[in-house]
C-alpha cells in the first residue's frame, strides 16, 4: 500500500490534536507513512510528538515521527497539510469579540463565526492561514489543505480566491442534523431521549449530541445542503427500507421537547425545510436574534458562548495529553476516539478508494444550482484519487438559497476585507451584515475593534 506523507500544523491543539493523530496513527492502511507535526508552541508540540511516538510503537504502525516549530522544514513533498490554528489567547478574544459591540448598544446571540464578531475572528485569522498556504505553494503546490480552523468557510473560501492550492473543509456539525432526527423520530425507532434535551454547541453536550447522532446514524441516512453551521436537510431515508421519513419529521415537529432548538424547530415550521446546525451556530448568520426590545435569545433560550467553560475543557483536554506524553495514562484509550474527517479523505485519495463523505466544504461549482459556483458550500461529495466531487443535488428551495446567498456574498467581503486590511470595505461589510441596522453603531464598532485588536490586525 502506498505511504502518505501528511503534515499536521496546529498539532498541539487540546480539542484537535488528539483526534486527529490517533484516527491517523490507528488507521492500517496509512501504516509506514511520514508524519510531521508542527506547533508555534514549543511545550505543547513536545507533548504531540511524544503521544504521536507512544501510539506509533503501541500500535506497530510504524510511520516516521517528526516535529518541528517551523512549518517550511517539513512542508517540502507533503502530500496532505491538515491544519487546525487559532490567534491566542482564544477564549479572551472571543469573548472580546462579543462585549464590545455590547458597548454600542448590540448584543450578539453568539460571536464566532457570523456577525461583527466574525469579521474580526475572521481577520485575525485569514492572513496566518495565508501564511501557511504561500509555503504550501513554494513547497508542495499539489498538497491537499485539509482545513479544521474557524470561521471555516471564510477561510477555505480566502484559499481558493488567493490561491491555487487544492482545500478541504471539515466540520462534524451534521452530528447535530442526526441528533436532531433521532430526537424527532424517537418514537418511530423507540430511542430514548434525555428530558430537556438540546444539542447546543458546549463541551459539556458532547456526550449527548454523540450518542444522539449514533441512535439517529442507526436508522436514518440523511442529505445536507448549504453553508458551514449554515446546512439544511434535503433528504432523510430509513437505512433498511429507504423510505422517505421526510414526511414522518414534518408530522413530528409539534411534537418535539420544548428543549430541542427551538429557533431550528420555528424555521422548520415556517421553510418547511429543517436547518441542521443547531441554534447555537445557526443565529450567526440570520437578523432574527438581535432586537434588544424583543430579546429573541430569551425566547428561544438560545445560550451564550461559554468561554469559561471551553477554557478549562481545554486544559483538561491538556492535561490528558501531557499523561499520555509522559506514560501516566496510556494511548489505548484514544484508539476508539471519534474522527474528526481527515484520515477517511486522506485514505480515499491516496488509495483511490471512492469514499463517499457526507458533508466536506469545497466550491459549489454547480453542486447546488441556485449558490454562485465560487461559494464554498457543505454537500456530500465522493473522494478518491480524482479529488473531492460534490454531488449535484440540484437548487436549494429559493427562499432557503436566498438567506445562504445573501452570506455567500457577505463572505466576499469578509475575505477581502482580511486580506487587504481595507477599512473602507470593512465598514461596507459590518453594513452588510444581518446584525447591522445603524451606520453610527457600524462606524462605533468598527473603530473600536480595530483599536483593541491592534497588535493582532497587522493587515490595518
Amino acid at each position: 500500500m502506498p505511504a502518505a506523507n501528511i503534515v499536521i500544523i496546529g498539532a498541539g491543539s487540546a480539542s484537535f490534536g488528539p483526534t486527529t493523530l490517533a484516527t491517523i496513527l490507528r488507521e492500517p492502511k496509512l501504516k509506514g507513512s511520514q508524519l510531521a507535526l508542527v506547533d508555534l508552541n514549543a511545550a505543547l508540540l513536545a507533548t504531540a510528538v511524544r503521544v504521536a511516538e507512544r501510539m506509533n510503537e503501541a500500535w506497530d504502525a510504524g510511520m516516521t515521527i517528526r516535529g518541528s516549530a517551523d512549518r517550511r522544514e517539513v512542508l517540502a513533498g507533503a502530500e496532505f497539510v491538515v491544519i487546525s490554528i487559532e490567534a491566542p489567547p482564544r477564549e479572551e478574544l472571543w469573548r472580546l469579540d462579543w462585549q464590545i459591540p455590547i458597548k454600542h448598544g448590540l448584543r450578539q446571540p453568539y460571536a464566532e463565526n457570523g456577525g461583527p464578531g466574525g469579521l474580526m475572528h475572521a481577520c485575525r485569522q485569514i492572513p496566518p492561514f495565508m501564511e501557511i498556504v504561500r509555503d504550501m505553494e513554494a513547497l508542495c503546490p499539489d498538497a491537499w489543505l485539509i482545513n479544521f480552523s474557524n470561521p471555516l468557510p471564510r477561510i477555505s473560501r480566502a484559499v481558493t480566491k488567493y490561491s491555487a492550492i487544492k482545500t478541504v473543509g471539515k466540520c462534524h456539525q451534521i452530528d447535530v442534523g442526526y441528533g436532531i432526527a433521532a430526537v424527532l423520530l424517537r418514537d418511530r425507532y423507540n430511542i430514548a431521549v434525555p428530558d430537556g434535551i438540546n444539542l447546543h454547541s458546549d463541551p459539556a453536550n458532547a456526550g449527548v449530541i454523540h450518542s444522539m447522532a449514533d441512535a439517529g446514524r442507526c436508522h436514518v441516512a440523511i442529505k445536507s445542503a448549504g453553508l458551514n453551521h449554515f446546512i439544511w436537510l434535503m433528504d432523510i431515508r430509513d437505512k433498511e427500507t429507504g423510505a422517505d421519513l421526510y414526511p414522518a419529521l414534518r408530522a413530528a415537529i409539534d411534537a418535539a421537547p420544548p428543549s430541542l432548538e427551538p429557533f431550528s424547530m420555528d424555521l422548520f415550521r415556517i421553510f418547511d425545510y429543517c436547518p441542521l446546525p443547531g441554534d447555537t451556530h445557526l443565529v450567526e448568520y440570520l437578523p432574527w436574534l438581535h432586537d434588544p426590545l424583543a430579546k429573541p435569545w430569551e425566547t428561544y433560550h438560545v445560550p451564550l458562548y461559554d468561554w469559561g467553560g471551553n477554557e478549562a475543557a481545554r486544559e483538561f483536554l491538556l492535561s490528558m495529553m501531557a499523561a499520555m506524553a509522559e506514560g501516566r495514562l496510556m494511548v489505548d484509550g484514544m484508539r476508539d476516539a471519534p474522527s474528526e474527517g481527515a484520515v477517511e479523505l486522506i485514505t480515499a485519495v491516496s488509495h483511490n478508494e471512492n469514499y463517499y463523505d457526507e458533508a466536506v466544504n469545497i466550491p459549489n461549482n454547480g453542486a447546488i444550482a441556485n449558490l454562485p459556483d465560487e461559494t464554498i458550500v457543505e454537500i456530500p461529495a465522493v473522494v478518491s484519487g480524482r479529488g473531492i466531487n460534490g454531488l449535484n443535488l440540484g437548487p436549494l428551495p429559493e427562499p432557503i438559497a436566498e438567506l445562504l446567498r445573501r452570506e455567500a456574498m457577505l463572505v466576499e467581503m469578509v475575505v477581502d476585507t482580511a486580506v487587504t486590511g481595507d477599512r473602507q470595505l470593512a465598514l461596507q461589510t459590518l453594513l452588510l451584515d444581518p446584525m447591522i441596522n445603524d451606520i453610527g453603531r457600524a462606524r462605533a464598532i468598527l473603530d473600536d475593534y480595530l483599536t483593541s485588536f491592534a497588535d493582532y490586525l497587522p493587515q490595518f
